[in-house]
């Protein structure tokens, strides 16, 4: 099919890339000209394992390009992947949505095509972006917009580490749409992911034993609501398991094990229960705050949400707070942060732990050094205003600290040689954020080991 993809951010790269490599045709439009020329040339502007060789795979049927003139019109299926970053208010930002809705429609010219609204968008958005379509269209050339355009919601389910395999290899597959003809045509578009019949890469092999995807199909109201409601159950158990981790520091519990005890349980489940410093990224914290203020729209509250985000920020507050017992006094200490990137294996900074926690060392006069693998090089991009100074090596952030902080659990930082680290350290201690690293080993060469709930 002909696919055109209007965004390269995460997700609509991810989707042009698994799109292309199931051999459909598509264009990724963008109206970022550097971004697109770098794609051209084959570099990638973003971090995600395996994109590089999947992109490869796909190139002969991928193009981009800044145009929408060169990517909508013969179009089948038009997938809107624009940002909708948070406003002051906490409701989503649909600038983007909406230029790229009224784009469509100036530039169609088929028959007919289904604009799928990929990115996550709040609850009604479909029947906008279906009318900003149409308004565009019949201005431009005069005629009704009948019967050639339907809205549907696809929602992503991605998360960035794993995007691609969560794109080859869903859970389930939501769309939403209130005509049975855009269904049928994404029905067509995802078979070869719902049957499975394609050929896997070889850097991505199918997980044993997967058979057939789940496909729900229902109306636009319900997927949208869908991809609110499953991103904030996540973050309710993010933050139910540090809540219970601090009751477990009080009482002398060991949270792991408690975690362990209470995932085993099938109605429960073991993903999602790691306690640590929070959730971060793109989705929890927008699409929590974007259902908050939904919900606000229909004279309601959502007091478990609105808890569970009060807890994400207090587990920040929490990294002070232990520095503070152990050091008593933060300024002109130095403190070192392992990891930028809000988790492993990728370089995205967005509601990032590791920037709130630089802040606030830095406000308490706290020298801070910082190291990550992956995103040192757009965090020194996109936070210039931060004091910080920027290492090159774990090592050097270990030189002459005062207390070092695991923010990001990078398999590079489990395995680092921690008793040459103490050595180069002022005084040795070590506050693991992600309850990752092996505290008996770390004992063994003299740090004084803090959990996050112990």
């Amino acid at each position: 099919m002909r696919v055109s993809i209007i965004g390269t951010g995460y997700v609509g790269l991810t989707t042009g890339a698994c799109l292309a490599f199931l051999g459909h045709q598509v264009t990724c439009v963008d109206s970022d000209q550097k971004k697109i020329a770098s794609l051209q040339a084959g570099k990638i502007p973003i971090y995600e394992p395996h994109l590089t060789e999947l992109l490869v795979e796909a190139k002969p049927n991928l193009q981009f390009c800044c145009d929408y003139g060169s990517a909508v019109p013969d179009a089948e299926v038009v997938f809107i992947a624009v940002g909708t970053p948070p406003s002051s208010d906490g409701s989503p930002d649909l600038q983007y949505l909406s230029a790229a809705a009224k784009g469509i429609g100036e530039h169609y010219t088929g028959d007919y095509v289904v604009v799928v609204n990929k990115s996550t968008v709040p609850i009604g958005s479909g029947n906008w972006v279906g009318s900003l379509v149409r308004e565009s269209y019949e201005q431009r050339s005069g005629r009704k917009a009948e019967h050639r355009f339907s809205v549907a919601s696809n929602p992503e389910f991605l998360r960035e580490g794993t995007a691609l395999h969560d794109s080859l290899y869903p859970d389930r597959v939501v769309i939403g749409a209130d005509e049975v003809r855009a269904l049928e045509v994404l029905y067509t578009l995802y078979r070869p992911i719902l049957d499975q019949t394609f050929a896997a890469p070889p850097f991505l092999p199918r997980p044993e034993g997967l058979g057939a995807v789940p496909l729900i199909s229902t109306e636009l109201a319900s997927a949208e609501l869908i991809k609110y409601a499953a991103n904030a159950f996540l973050a309710l158990k993010i933050s139910y398991i540090n809540e219970i981790g601090q009751l477990a520091e009080k009482v002398g519990a060991d949270i792991q094990h408690v975690a362990k005890g209470i995932g085993l349980d099938a109605r429960i489940g073991t993903r999602f229960l790691q306690s640590g410093i929070g959730w971060g990224g793109s989705c929890f914290g927008k699409d929590t705050s974007a259902l908050v203020a939904t919900a606000a729209e229909y004279n309601l509250t959502m007091p478990i949400v609105s808890a569970a985000r009060e807890i994400n920020r207090r587990q920040r507050e929490r990294v002070v707070d232990k520095l503070l017992g152990e050091l008593k006094i933060l300024k002109g200490r130095t403190v070192g942060l392992l990891g930028l990137a809000f988790k492993p294996n990728t370089d995205d900074l967005r509601e990032a732990p590791a920037i709130d926690i630089a802040r606030r060392l830095l406000e308490r006069g706290c020298k801070v050094k910082v190291h990550d693998p992956v995103a040192l090089h757009r965090f020194q991009e996109q936070h210039r205003d931060l004091a910080v100074v920027c290492c090159t090596t774990p090592e050097e952030v270990a030189d002459d600290a005062d207390a070092l902080v695991l923010v990001t659990e990078w398999q590079q930082y489990r395995e680092l040689d921690w008793e040459a680290m103490a050595g180069r350290m002022r005084s040795r201690i070590v506050l693991d954020g992600r309850n990752a690293l092996d505290r008996a080993r770390l004992l063994r060469f003299g740090f004084r080991y803090l959990g996050i709930a112990g």
